[in-house]
Parts: C-alpha cells; sequence; structure tokens
C-alpha cells in the first residue's frame, strides 16, 4: 500500500510543474496582436481616397516635332523627369527610330501619334514595339483621370474630332493654349530649333488644365 501511495505521489509531483508551467507560457498578447492591422497603424488612407486624391493631380508631359534632334530630346527626357509627370505624350513627327531610343529613358508611359514627316514607318513601329510605347494613327483618343484627350498632329483634325476636354497637337511649331468650353487645345511649339531657349515642351495638369512650359 505504501508503495502505492508513494507512486501516486510521486507522479503527482512530477506533474505539478507542467500544470504549472502552462498558464505562464501561454502567450496572452497573441489575440491581441492578431486583430491589430498594421496598416490602420502605418495611418495608411483608404484606397478610394488615395485614387481620388492621385487622380486630381495627374501631370503630363507633352511634346511635339522633335525631328532626330537629339541632343534636345535628351535634355527633353531630364526636363520630364525632373518635373515628375506621369505620363508623356508625343504629338507627332518624331522623324527617326533613334529619338525613340532617347525617348526609351523616360520612366514613365510614352504615347503620341505619327505625323506627316514619320516616313520610316518600319524602324519607328520596331522602335515603338521594342521599347513598349503606344503610337496610333491620328486621332488617338484617351482618357486619364477623369479627362477626355484626343491627340492629333495637324491642328486641323481636331475640328473632325468629338470633343474632348483636353486636345494636343503639333505640326505648325508654334506655341498654342487655346480655351474652348471649358477645356483646352494645346501645342507647345517648336522644341527641335538650334536656338537655345527657343525651344519648349509643356506639363499639363489634368485637373486644373493649367499649363507650364518649360523652356530651354
Amino acid at each position: 500500500m505504501s508503495r502505492s501511495r508513494t507512486g501516486r505521489a510521486s507522479s503527482r509531483c512530477a506533474s505539478r510543474p507542467r500544470r504549472r508551467s502552462r498558464p505562464r507560457t501561454s502567450p496572452r498578447t497573441c489575440p491581441r496582436r492578431r486583430t491589430r492591422s498594421p496598416t490602420a497603424a502605418r495611418g495608411a488612407p483608404a484606397e478610394g481616397a488615395t485614387l481620388a486624391r492621385s487622380e486630381a493631380r495627374v501631370r503630363i508631359g507633352v511634346v511635339s516635332d522633335t525631328h532626330n534632334h537629339l541632343a534636345n530630346v535628351r535634355r527633353i527626357v531630364e526636363l520630364f523627369e525632373a518635373a515628375g509627370v506621369e505620363r508623356v505624350v508625343h504629338t507627332g513627327d518624331i522623324t527617326q527610330a533613334k529619338t525613340l531610343d532617347v525617348l526609351a529613358a523616360l520612366r514613365v508611359p510614352l504615347h503620341g501619334v505619327f505625323g506627316n514627316n514619320d516616313l520610316e514607318r518600319p524602324a519607328l513601329e520596331a522602335a515603338i514595339a521594342r521599347h513598349g510605347f503606344h503610337f496610333a494613327e491620328p486621332p488617338l483618343r484617351l482618357a486619364w483621370a477623369g479627362r477626355e484627350i484626343v491627340v492629333v498632329h495637324d491642328p486641323r483634325d481636331l475640328a473632325r474630332c468629338a470633343p474632348a476636354a483636353v486636345g494636343l497637337h503639333g505640326h505648325t511649331h508654334r506655341l498654342a493654349i487655346e480655351r474652348r468650353a471649358g477645356g483646352l487645345v494645346f501645342n507647345p511649339g517648336e522644341c527641335a530649333g538650334h536656338l537655345r531657349g527657343h525651344n519648349a515642351v509643356g506639363v499639363v495638369d489634368l485637373g486644373s488644365l493649367d499649363v507650364e512650359l518649360l523652356r530651354f
């Protein structure tokens, strides 16, 4: 009898540390950590608010008639990068594929149309495909930040297009900023000239339709 009691007592003593260790080692804070949201802790805004804010402040770069002036094109890339544009639109007269190779240094998407001097079409189309650009015969219609945009080369083609909030063109090598029925028609003008300070590209804020000229 004493042996059996001793056996029982020894088994109970052996089990006591295990029973005591359970509540000590059980992590009471785990459920609290699981219910926390890391995103909420960082104070991140809701997805809808982020989209609304970004759409209200979309800035696009506009360039036209580069005519294979590679030194100017390199400068244009620098200007757009410094301005922080989110997309770039070329309104035609690229002329040669080397221009597109230089524009590939842009860190944003490039869209555009072909102009009357874009005669080396196979080489241009190969460069466009190689760099993942989006070019088309005019008119090219785009929709960004709640704005409808139509892109042509010759400004006379705008009259034959359905109305849009923003009309972009080139061809004339002359600056044009026109306000029509609450919309904008814009041509940044000369950008392939050899006179310093007479070239320009543009930045259009699609929220306010304000235009900024970047001269070089």
